[in-house]
């Protein structure tokens, strides 16, 4: 008959391994994501605020050097015009350290009327760039240029706002693909291929011309010198024919830097639809929401074009042209009684959801159009102070903080490293 008696090695060895899992609970417990779920308002808030200073912030697209460069900006005149504090536009230094935006994409926008000049806009181009340099040169205790995501999160690290360029419109390249290479060169890392209306390259959302029916075939050549280089693919303001063959041709994954979902603006084709996100997602590419209230409510830009075509009869049956003086009256009473229409930071929300639903959460990401968009950004979202809003309604709806991280970075990043990747191969 078996006796039970003390086993002292068995014992011991139990104790230990108790020991183990007491430390492993102890552990996890302390390093435990902070519990959103219990969190009252305040301290939900108080983490989005945490979040977007803990985590890199890069926006896809805004349009600073374009409203300095109307503002007559002047390189000859030290400091003049340069962002640190205005209550001017939507970017300075100062409001971009609140809303904890680091890595904000500085648009080179060649407006389609500057590609008809005999250069296509290419000293235009360079005179922005240089821009965009001198800023980065003059005030270096506080901006820096980046061109890799390793230079920005060193910049990140010292306390700087990095300044990466994309060029929006690819009209300068001209017909020579070597300006390919000369505009990389130059510290641009990414072009969006087209603007407003069909150029060289391939067609716009916004033309109806349908020049190529797609990428024209030096087009193609772009897209590929592009991924030669190393510069990330821009599918905004392109049509859904010119999206499509980038797909086809393109080796690494693209971008749109600022584009928003169809689903809520029918008939807006300058967003994308359903399939052409699902499809970004296939091939590994990222959407970058555009926060201009046209781009997310279509009921926001049906409202607001009523309410310009009204206010062009009004004027109209006064004889007045917007730019008179006598018109000036008439125009401030109508829009004290007709108020523009805004969408909010709920809507940003929701197209971000319906991206995550459609592709994924690796394939969404930030592209305000900040200085771009005119008076038309969402209410909560009105300037670069303001991401925190977006944050604290993102973790509302149940996102957790690497999910908050993939939107504010690490998707773009995972992107820009690839096209990186494959041009150094």
């Amino acid at each position: 008959m078996p006796t039970f008696g003390f086993n002292q090695k068995y014992f011991t060895r139990l104790m230990k391994a108790a020991f183990i899992l007491a430390t492993a609970i102890l552990f996890f417990a302390c390093t435990e994501k902070k519990p959103v779920d219990r969190m009252n308002d305040d301290q939900l808030q108080a983490f989005a605020r945490e979040l977007a200073h803990k985590y890199i912030i890069t926006d896809g697209h805004v349009d600073l050097p374009y409203r300095l460069q109307m503002k007559n900006f002047r390189l000859e005149r030290k400091y003049m015009g340069i962002p640190v504090s205005t209550t001017e536009g939507d970017f300075d230094f100062e409001r971009a350290k609140v809303g904890g935006l680091d890595v904000p994409f500085m648009s080179v926008y060649i407006p389609s009327s500057n590609q008809l000049q005999p250069d296509n806009g290419k000293a235009y181009a360079d005179s922005l760039i240089t821009l965009i340099e001198t800023i980065a040169r003059e005030l270096p205790d506080k901006f820096a240029l980046a061109k890799t995501p390793a230079e920005a999160e060193a910049n990140f690290k010292a306390g700087k706002i990095s300044l990466p360029m994309g060029m929006e419109n690819g009209a300068p390249i001209g017909n020579d693909i070597a300006n390919v290479a000369y505009f990389y060169n130059r510290g641009i890392r990414y072009i969006t291929l087209t603007h407003g209306k069909d150029n060289q390259l391939c067609d716009s959302s916004y033309d109806t011309t349908a020049t190529w029916n797609g990428l024209s075939p030096f087009g193609e050549q772009v897209v590929k010198e592009m991924n030669r280089v190393g510069i990330m693919v821009d599918i905004s303001h392109v049509s859904d024919s010119t999206f499509y063959d980038v797909l086809k041709l393109t080796q690494v994954p693209v971008i749109a830097s600022h584009s928003s979902c169809r689903a809520f603006t029918p008939g807006f084709l300058r967003n994308m639809s359903d399939e052409m996100i699902k499809a970004l997602g296939r091939q590994g590419g990222v959407i970058q929401i555009n926060f201009g209230s046209a781009f997310l409510d279509s009921a926001v830009r049906a409202g607001n074009e009523a309410n310009r075509k009204k206010l062009k009869a009004l004027l109209d049956e006064k004889n007045l042209k917007e730019t008179d003086s006598l018109a000036k009256p008439v125009i401030a009473a109508f829009q004290k009684e007709n108020p523009s229409l805004f969408a909010d930071v709920k809507m940003v929300a929701d197209h971000i959801d319906h991206v995550v639903k459609l592709a994924g959460i690796a394939h969404v990401g930030i592209g305000s159009d900040f200085d771009g968009v005119g008076d038309s950004l969402p209410t909560g979202l009105k300037d670069v102070a303001h991401y925190p809003t977006l944050i604290y309604e993102l973790l509302k709806r149940g996102y957790t903080e690497e999910d908050i991280a993939k939107v504010c970075y690490k998707n773009v990043w995972r992107v820009w490293n690839q096209v990186i990747a494959a041009a150094q191969q």
